[in-house]
């Protein structure tokens, strides 16, 4: 009996994943390879005449913005993730090990960046005082702080599990508190390092609303922002449209079916471990 239920468990959730995932994504494509007409009706059905040319359309278009788009995206998604790594997991790291009052309350400050949504003005004001707006500096510097309080909580819950004494143990045989940090701490993080890299990335690299607002302009453009190109006030080229989601969605999709044990795992020691 209880075989059973597992068994009919797992057929209503392959069901949703399904409807969930499959079906938008089948969607999507079987629509990039119609014509316009064809693809503006919005119909799940097979196109009369493949269009395999709408994938080429569509990274010729506007001087090949879909190309330089994508470039800025892995420009921007590579070092907010190197930032991340380092200094959220040295973040965490301390965090974890020090038990006084300053910890209580920079606790509290990370309870509160993940709860608080971005305030849009001050962070331009910000940005433009510091003359990094519309840089893909700035970009980054935004994209590493808002994403700051989920990656140290994940490295902080992580770090619980590590005993002391291999610290201990560095400081015996010389090392200071940096070398002891990347020699002997960081090796051991390589199951959150993994689950950190990848769902920040894919955060990074899918932003659409923050790129928006503090990173205007065509030569700035990332790869989420090129659907503006192909939606327009009068009319669309919906064919287009799904091409260029296709063509965003691919990189990702691929990402995460490769790595998608360590996303698990790591997620599930850091719950374990904290």
């Amino acid at each position: 009996m209880k075989k059973k239920k597992l068994t009919l468990g797992d057929l209503i959730g392959l069901a949703v994943v399904f409807c969930v995932f499959v079906i938008p994504f089948l969607f999507m494509f079987v629509n990039s390879l119609k014509e316009r007409r064809e693809a503006n009706l919005l119909r799940i059905t097979w196109p009369d005449n493949i269009r395999m040319d709408n994938y080429v359309e569509v990274l010729k278009t506007s001087n090949g913005i879909v190309l330089t788009a994508f470039k800025n995206s892995v420009i921007l998604t590579f070092f907010s993730v190197v930032l991340l790594v380092i200094l959220c997991s040295m973040a965490g790291y301390v965090l974890q090990r020090r038990k006084d009052r300053a910890v209580g309350v920079i606790n509290v400050l990370i309870m509160t960046g993940l709860m608080v949504p971005p305030a849009i003005m001050p962070t331009i004001w910000v940005l433009q005082g510091l003359h990094i707006y519309k840089t893909l500096l700035g970009m980054i510097l935004v994209e590493t702080a808002l994403l700051t309080p989920f990656t140290i909580t994940l490295y902080r819950s992580y770090m619980s599990a590590i005993p002391k004494e291999l610290e201990e143990v560095g400081y015996i045989d010389g090392c200071n508190r940096i070398q002891m940090f990347f020699r002997i701490i960081f090796p051991l993080l390589k199951p959150v390092n993994a689950t950190v890299i990848i769902l920040n990335a894919v955060s990074v690299f899918n932003d659409f609303t923050n790129p928006l607002y503090f990173l205007p302009g065509n030569a700035n453009a990332t790869i989420q922002l090129t659907l503006y190109n192909f939606m327009g006030k009068y009319s669309s080229s919906y064919n287009l449209l799904f091409a260029d989601v296709i063509i965003i969605t691919i990189p990702m999709v691929i990402l995460f079916i490769i790595f998608n044990r360590q996303i698990v795992d790591g997620m599930v020691a850091g719950a374990i471990k904290g």
